[in-house]
């Protein structure tokens, strides 16, 4: 007999132990993964600007288009993990891709190699990300979703903290093409991590494959509906952190100089990243305590603490500690986001339509992020930094409406 999906099994105390094989093998790739494409990205300025000789905006082309391939794989990826026995395959080529294009960035001698390795690495990177959260979706019994997602962002959070780091000592040992072509161990390595994650995962019950259909209008249905209109506000106003760089940047250059104002920025930016990484698991733990509501309550939390963030970027002044404020929010905000609308997505998407889903939250976050970071970048250079912080803070106070909305509705 097959054993039927965790998360289908009834409610008992064995959810307590939610950190099985199957969540830590997921967690690691998550990690490693990050550790492993963080090096080539770090490093690729570098590579295209000192060792290729090419303009800076070569590199602007090159992750544009990246970016954009990316973006559309996840959508294709969702459509793809909607079958179990499939979303275990694309799971462990996407990470194997990944890490062997991204590394072999190294091996190029001309800018259209790059951009073309490149391009392909993000495009397998997209088709992974539903499959995997899907799978994750498989391995937990709903009330333990929130802790395992959150699990999953802490370790990803980890591995875009530590990428960046080795990046450096790897360089300052190696060299650049060295560096980045090393980057294929820990790629690898997530790969093994995630056939790890899938020998603990329950085999699926009907060997008969799904068919390809792109399914939006049944994913839009009820709740989830609701609250994907939520997440597409808050996207529409969550802008890349390089933004908040360069606020911090330009904000303390006056009185420090540019050389130490970018690096107090980038120290902001790290502590950024570690309240991410601190603030994921506890909400997720407080998610999956709140009950049902629980995500879209965390998650509407995490939308406020963006809303005071930008807020006070918006009218901050120059002194450290005034915007360790806004990043410290920004980071717990993130932390809180991610892993709330991952662990809603899972408990609100049926079964059988869980990578279309989780395809479709990758695709709104995708779009989302680059119309923000497009539209605050202009009205930032047209009109001022104020106004597009302040068009950033509305766009979270309209997601929390939305959030409130979908909360009331299912309480009734």
């Amino acid at each position: 007999m097959t054993t039927p999906p965790a998360s289908d099994l009834p409610s008992t105390p064995e959810q307590e132990r939610w950190l099985t094989p199957g969540v830590r093998g997921i967690g690691s790739a998550s990690f490693l993964a990050d550790v492993g494409h963080e090096i080539p990205t770090a490093l690729l300025p570098s590579l295209l600007t000192s060792t290729l000789g090419a303009p800076a905006a070569a590199l602007g082309a090159i992750e544009g288009v990246s970016d954009a391939l990316a973006g559309a794989a996840r959508f294709g990826g969702g459509v793809l993990a909607d079958d179990p026995a499939r979303r275990r395959k694309v799971a462990v080529g996407g990470y194997t891709t990944t890490a062997v294009l991204g590394a072999a960035t190294a091996a190029a001698t001309s800018v259209w190699q790059v951009g073309v390795l490149r391009a392909a690495a993000w495009t397998a990177r997209g088709l992974r990300v539903p499959a995997r959260n899907a799978l994750l979706a498989d391995i937990v019994p709903t009330g333990a979703y929130g802790r395992a997602y959150g699990f999953e962002r802490m370790m990803d959070n980890l591995g875009a903290i530590f990428g960046p780091l080795l990046a450096l000592g790897l360089v300052a040992w190696l060299g650049v093409q060295w560096a980045i072509g090393l980057s294929v161990i820990p790629g690898l390595l997530a790969a093994a991590a995630i056939v790890h994650a899938i020998r603990h995962t329950p085999k699926p019950a009907s060997r008969d494959k799904v068919p390809l259909r792109i399914r939006v209008r049944p994913v839009l249905q009820g709740g989830l509906g609701r609250l994907m209109a939520a997440v597409a506000a808050f996207e529409a106003g969550n802008v890349a952190a390089t933004l908040l760089i360069l606020r911090a940047t330009n904000l303390l250059s006056p009185g420090h100089g540019t050389h130490t104002a970018t690096t107090i920025a980038l120290g902001l930016y790290t502590a950024y990243n570690v309240a991410a990484t601190v603030a994921s698991v506890p909400a997720g733990r407080l998610a999956d305590r709140l009950g049902p509501r629980g995500p879209v309550l965390v998650l509407s939390g995490g939308v406020a603490a963006f809303a005071v963030s930008y807020s006070l970027f918006a009218v901050s002044g120059a002194a450290v500690a005034a915007l360790a404020i806004p990043f410290l929010l920004a980071g717990v905000g993130i932390g809180a986001v991610e892993t709330a609308q991952h662990s809603a997505v899972a408990a609100l998407a049926p079964t059988d339509l869980r990578g279309s889903a989780f395809g479709l939250l990758a695709t709104v976050q995708s779009l989302g992020n680059l119309a923000a970071s497009t539209v605050a970048g202009i009205l930032w250079t047209a009109l001022s930094p104020t106004l597009a912080f302040t068009y950033l803070a509305a766009w979270m106070i309209l997601a929390l409406v939305g959030l409130l909305f979908t909360t009331v509705r299912r309480a009734d």
